[in-house]
């Protein structure tokens, strides 16, 4: 299933469906919709400027180091006190203070001098309004959002400004947002290619992967495969105890 055609919720919206028809049960708990949402005075089909042969190119992956790194609940609960303190704030989330420590983490391990950045995938389920997205909407409605600074900056104002930053931009993520996201996305369409990421950057990724049993029992730890490895890539996991994360960090 492309990425390009469902984001991660319609993707495992589909596999936890097909669980629940393997242990049995004659209907799913939240059949899919299908019918397609588009900005306003946008229709299907859309018209890319561009053939799939331009699109095409090779790609050489690259060395790579792959961790995975566990966080309990207590260590997610210190870096959130230790985010808002160091920001004089109170908003700043358990993942945001995650995300910026391991962004200063790996900025300081690489000694990066330069420019760097953090990518986030931004959902437009729960953000758009007039209309909202109908639960069980089965389609792709994420987009990057991504954060730059230089490494100085960074590693000298520490976690808790990077969590602040994060916190900021997802907070300015609105249903208008949003909208002129895709509107300025179909004045200029680009399809981004297989490890195309930023130099000196990092980009998280993270789905709803639990919850599906095909009649064998809950699953005890998830893991992606090789082909969503990719210098920069980090993915987030639900961990095997309540309120723990595993965090799969990529480097090249």
């Amino acid at each position: 299933m492309n990425h390009a055609v469902v984001d991660g919720s319609s993707f495992w919206h589909f596999f936890n469906s097909w669980s629940e028809m393997s242990r049995g049960s004659g209907s799913i708990s939240q059949p899919p919709i299908f019918e397609c949402w588009f900005p306003t005075g946008v229709g299907c089909p859309i018209r890319l400027p561009f053939t799939l042969k331009e699109m095409e190119g090779a790609y050489f992956p690259q060395s790579l180091e792959a961790r995975v790194f566990h966080f309990t609940k207590a260590n997610i609960a210190a870096l959130k006190a230790k985010a808002n303190a160091e920001a004089g704030a109170s908003t700043i989330s358990s993942l945001q203070a995650l995300l910026a420590h391991l962004w200063l983490s790996v900025v300081r391990c690489r000694s990066i001098p330069q420019v760097v950045t953090y990518a986030l995938q931004i959902s437009a389920r729960g953000r758009l309004k007039d209309p909202s997205l109908p639960e069980g909407y089965f389609g792709n409605k994420v987009h990057p959002m991504v954060i730059t600074t230089t490494a100085g900056e960074l590693l000298e104002k520490g976690v808790g400004w990077a969590a602040l930053e994060m916190n900021k931009a997802i907070a300015l993520q609105t249903s208008d947002q949003v909208r002129n996201f895709w509107k300025c996305w179909l004045e200029n369409p680009k399809l981004p290619k297989c490890g195309a990421f930023p130099k000196n950057g990092l980009v998280t990724t993270s789905s709803p992967r639990f919850g599906n049993d095909f009649g064998w029992g809950k699953p005890v730890a998830v893991r992606s495969g090789s082909a969503n490895k990719i210098d920069g890539t980090t993915a987030l996991f639900p961990g095997a105890e309540e309120g723990s994360i595993d965090v799969v960090v990529c480097l090249a």
